[in-house]
């Protein structure tokens, strides 16, 4: 039998656009895995996050980025910023991810950005399910006339139409090279990360206004004994308004909140879950270089 002479494809594909655009819905499609939590809120994406999709003949490495946050109030969002700017610096291939429920300026600054990618440049344009053909057919010719796009996808994430052809425009796009991780990894983040992102989705999902912004989760203690495990998690608030809400008269907000993350987390984990939840205040912990490098937005 001949060998195959077939070469391995691998390469760094990062996701950009403006927030709750799809573009964690659209890795998580991709990869199969729910690496980036999801929501209808804006800021749930806040870090970087790699997801890995693996097969004999390549490997595709994605970065989920942060919405671009045009006025930022934090060191936090310039943080966040910082992960979208590096983005367009050790791309493979970029994927900017629109929708046809959002306008940009001609002259919006991100625009200028992606006429100057060097790389693969992919435009995809979600939520299609939600318009006519015409329409899609207009915002598809507005956005080549402004970019020049390697390759366009109308798609819908959500439902998962056109995406196996994203991911079959990929590996053709791919340049040849090793794997750069175990055939069998999924993400380069922890199970403490990601233990931190279901309960602050909990959070984003269950409360409103300021509430969900204001607050991040650590996770203090992560003792796993293979048939059970504990978890000590602090939820960081800014205001002590902010932590009230959150515990809830007599305690049953958290005690709510703590049911609904630990079975999440017990699906995640596939194990059984005892979750301690306790909530503290620290004052301008989003203007706190030393708390954001702990929480991971600083290197």
């Amino acid at each position: 039998m001949e060998e195959s002479t077939k070469k391995h494809r691998s390469g760094f594909v990062n996701i950009i656009g403006r927030p709750n655009v799809g573009k964690s819905t659209l890795m998580n499609s991709l990869v199969g895995e729910q690496m980036s939590i999801i929501t209808n809120k804006p800021q749930t994406t806040r870090h970087r996050i790699i997801g890995i999709l693996s097969d004999d003949e390549y490997q595709i490495v994605f970065s989920d980025t942060p919405g671009l946050v045009s006025d930022p109030a934090y060191k936090m969002h310039e943080a966040m910023n910082s992960f979208v700017e590096g983005s367009f610096h050790d791309a493979d291939i970029m994927l900017f991810v629109t929708d046809m429920l959002e306008s940009y300026p001609k002259d919006d600054p991100l625009i200028e950005k992606l006429k100057k990618v060097d790389c693969p440049l992919f435009l995809i344009l979600n939520k299609i399910d939600l318009k006519k053909p015409i329409e899609i057919a207009q915002k598809i010719q507005w956005w080549n006339s402004l970019v020049q796009f390697t390759e366009t996808f109308p798609i819908s994430a959500l439902t998962k139409k056109n995406t196996e052809l994203v991911q079959e425009y990929l590996i053709k796009n791919l340049p040849e090279g090793p794997a750069y991780y175990p055939k069998d990894q999924l993400t380069d983040k922890s199970e403490r990360f990601f233990v931190s992102e279901i309960i602050r989705e909990k959070i984003l999902l269950r409360y409103k206004q300021e509430i969900p912004y204001s607050c991040e989760v650590g996770i203090d203690n992560f003792d796993d004994d293979g048939v059970l495990v504990k978890l000590r998690a602090i939820i960081y608030v800014g205001r002590k308004t902010h932590k009230s809400i959150l515990i809830g008269k007599d305690g049953q907000s958290i005690k709510s909140l703590g049911i609904d993350a630990r079975r999440s987390i017990e699906t995640f984990l596939e194990r059984r879950v005892f979750l301690d939840l306790h909530v503290k205040i620290k004052e301008n912990w989003r203007d706190d270089d030393r708390m954001l490098k702990g929480f991971g937005y600083k290197q």
